[in-house]
C-alpha cells in the first residue's frame, strides 16, 4: 500500500479533476485528512476501526465546533470511499459512524463513588500494576486527554514544585498540579518494583511503557482502562480514558471549582466547552434536589 500521504495526494487529484471541487474545498479536505493521519500516527490504516474513528471525533469535539466536526468526518469518509473504489482497502471502518447530533451533548461522567472505587480496587503487587494505578490517577487527577498522556516525557514531571508539564493540541504547553494519590502513584511506579523492572529495548523517554518497554500507545491506554474496569466491576461500556477527562472536570466543578480552573487545567480553547461540565452539574443538583428536598413534590 502507497504511503498516507501519497493516498490523499491521488485523492486531492480526483476531487480536484474528476469532481471539480473549488481550491478552498481541496484545502479544507487536506488539513482534516492530514489532522487524522497525524493522530493516528505511523500506524497500518488498515487497521483503522469504527472505535478509532469515534474517539478522534470525540477529542476534536473539545477544540471545534460542531460543525467543523461533522466537516472532518465527511472528509474521511469521502476518502475511505475512494481508498475502496480504487481497491487500496476493502473494509470501510467509517460504514456505521453518524455525526453528532448538533447542539449540546452532555459529557457522562462517572459517579464519584465509582471512580474511588474503581482506583481504591488498584494494587501496587507487581510492576504492571503500579503502571496502571498511576495512569489511571493520571486520568483522572489531570484530565488530560489520551494523547497528552501516551505523550508524556520523564522530564514532564517536578515532583519538588507538584507540577506536570502536559503539551496539548498545537504543542501548547501547560502546567497543571499532581495532587497527593498521583504523586504517590507516580513515586511509586518510577521507583524499584516500578517502570525500571520494565524492558529496555531502545533508549526513550516516555513516562508510561507498555510490557515490552516501548512507549504505551493509545490503544494500549483503552485495553488498561477495560481490563481494570472488568476487575473492579464496573462496566466496562461506561469507561474510557474520555470518561476520565469528563469525570475530573465534573467533578471538581460539583466541589465548587471556578470554571475558569478547570478550563486552564483541561487546556479547553473556549469557555464554552467547559461549561458543557457545568451542565451536567446543575443536572445533578436538580436531580438531587428532586430526590431530597420535601417541597419538591407535588
Amino acid at each position: 500500500m502507497s504511503a498516507p500521504d501519497t493516498l490523499v495526494g491521488e485523492y486531492l487529484r480526483w476531487l480536484t479533476v474528476e469532481r471539480g471541487r473549488s481550491r478552498a474545498t481541496i484545502e479544507a479536505y487536506r488539513r482534516d485528512l492530514h489532522s487524522f493521519l497525524s493522530w493516528w500516527g505511523e500506524r497500518d490504516l488498515r487497521e483503522v476501526t469504527g472505535a478509532d474513528v469515534e474517539s478522534y471525533l470525540n477529542e476534536l469535539r473539545d477544540t471545534r465546533a460542531a460543525s467543523s466536526v461533522a466537516r472532518s468526518l465527511s472528509s474521511l469518509r469521502g476518502w475511505w470511499g475512494f481508498l475502496r473504489q480504487e481497491g487500496v482497502l476493502t473494509v470501510d471502518p467509517i460504514a456505521h459512524v453518524t455525526p453528532a447530533r448538533r447542539g449540546r451533548t452532555l459529557p457522562k461522567p462517572l459517579p464519584e463513588d465509582v471512580m474511588a472505587h474503581l482506583l481504591d480496587t488498584l494494587t501496587t503487587h507487581t510492576p504492571v500494576d503500579r503502571r496502571d494505578r498511576a495512569l489511571l490517577e493520571l486520568l483522572y487527577g489531570t484530565g488530560a486527554r489520551v494523547s497528552e498522556v501516551v505523550g508524556l516525557e520523564l522530564h514532564d514531571l517536578d515532583f519538588d514544585e507538584e507540577l506536570l508539564r502536559v503539551t496539548g493540541k498545537g504543542s501548547k504547553q501547560r502546567l497543571v498540579p499532581m495532587g497527593r494519590s498521583l504523586r504517590e502513584a507516580l513515586r511509586s511506579y518510577l521507583s524499584a518494583g516500578g517502570r525500571p523492572e520494565f524492558p529496555k529495548p531502545r533508549a526513550h523517554a516516555f513516562l508510561f511503557v507498555n510490557t515490552r518497554g516501548g512507549p504505551l500507545s493509545r490503544q494500549g491506554v483503552d485495553l488498561i482502562i477495560a481490563s481494570r474496569a472488568l476487575r473492579a466491576g464496573v462496566d466496562r461500556s461506561t469507561v474510557s480514558a474520555h470518561v476520565f477527562r469528563h469525570s475530573c472536570a465534573t467533578h471538581m466543578l460539583a466541589h465548587g471549582a471556578d470554571i475558569r480552573v478547570v478550563q486552564e487545567l483541561l487546556g479547553h480553547a473556549s469557555i464554552a466547552t467547559t461549561q458543557l461540565y457545568t451542565a451536567v452539574s446543575i443536572t445533578s443538583l436538580q436531580r438531587i434536589y428532586a430526590d431530597a428536598h420535601p417541597r419538591a413534590h407535588d
